[in-house]
């Protein structure tokens, strides 16, 4: 974070979410205003495609960790017990977030735990699965006895592509690790939208930067955006509620207008019939 706040000159920087070092692919930045739509990427769910190795576990459940578990005595999954693997996570599911994670427990983060040594109780966690499925054939490596399997998945925030990999194989009772991730999606971008420090630094050298960002509407474009008029734009400057005779649409948020930029998000207070503020945007 620190260094894109000197690339783009700005003290107000957030992020949808980290990547783990091995991982590469997609991570929206959010910038001033935009921070304050951080939740809302979140929200819209992740796609990964990668690779799970089965034959040995390590104490990361990726490829940087120690081995701590290996079994390469397995006769090999074939294409039916692995799309019946991947199918068993689909929907909502119990997750154990790793040891070496940035999860709070007691006030220190989990990673603390583990490099010491120390065992405590993770904290079990609702995740979401859309999909997790098969990318093309498996890959069965003689020479090391393992099978590397290709996925795709789509999940909510919150989970853990490297104990998927590791809950895939047990129940095979195969010890496994994720072996490859790439994030190909998040928060609505995909990997054609992506940029490097590199070409962020070359905008911001040559005053280009407006190019590479995103407008806070790219982020709440689920929502139905209403415009104001000069009258309501007043009112709601000063956070003032707008009544739902004055919108066309009954839904439970609405994007709010005003000068062809977003201004506010505001929410239905069914109660009163009318529509309260949420998130202010671009007040100036």
């Amino acid at each position: 974070m620190s260094k894109i706040r000197g690339i783009v000159h700005q003290k107000k920087v957030g992020h949808s979410g980290t990547l783990d070092p091995n991982v590469d692919g997609v991570l929206p930045i959010c910038l001033g205003h935009g921070t304050k739509i951080v939740d809302y990427l979140m929200a819209s769910g992740k796609i990964y495609r990668g690779a799970i190795t089965l034959g040995f576990a390590t104490t990361t459940e990726d490829l940087d960790g120690e081995i701590v578990a290996e079994n390469h005595d397995f006769t090999p999954l074939t294409t039916s017990q692995i799309e019946t693997g991947f199918k068993n996570f689909v929907g909502e599911t119990i997750q154990i977030p790793p040891m070496f994670s940035a999860i709070k427990v007691k006030g220190r983060r989990l990673y603390d735990y583990a490099r010491n040594g120390e065992k405590v109780e993770r904290p079990k966690r609702t995740i979401k699965i859309d999909y997790f499925k098969q990318l093309g054939e498996s890959i069965i490596d003689e020479a090391t006895q393992t099978q590397t399997i290709f996925f795709e998945v789509k999940c909510g925030k919150g989970t853990y592509v490297r104990t998927l990999a590791v809950d895939f194989g047990k129940q095979f009772n195969i010890p496994a690790v994720m072996s490859q991730l790439t994030r190909t999606e998040s928060g609505g971008f995909d990997l054609n939208q992506t940029v490097t420090f590199s070409q962020l630094e070359a905008a911001s050298k040559h005053g280009e930067l407006e190019k590479l960002i995103y407008p806070i509407d790219y982020a709440l474009k689920a929502y139905p955006r209403i415009e104001l008029s000069k009258s309501q734009w007043e009112l709601v400057q000063h956070g003032g509620f707008i009544d739902t005779r004055e919108v066309n649409t009954t839904e439970a948020k609405i994007v709010l207008g005003y000068n062809e930029k977003i201004r506010a998000l505001y929410y239905k207070d069914v109660e009163n019939n009318r529509y309260k503020p949420f998130k202010m945007f671009n007040l100036d």
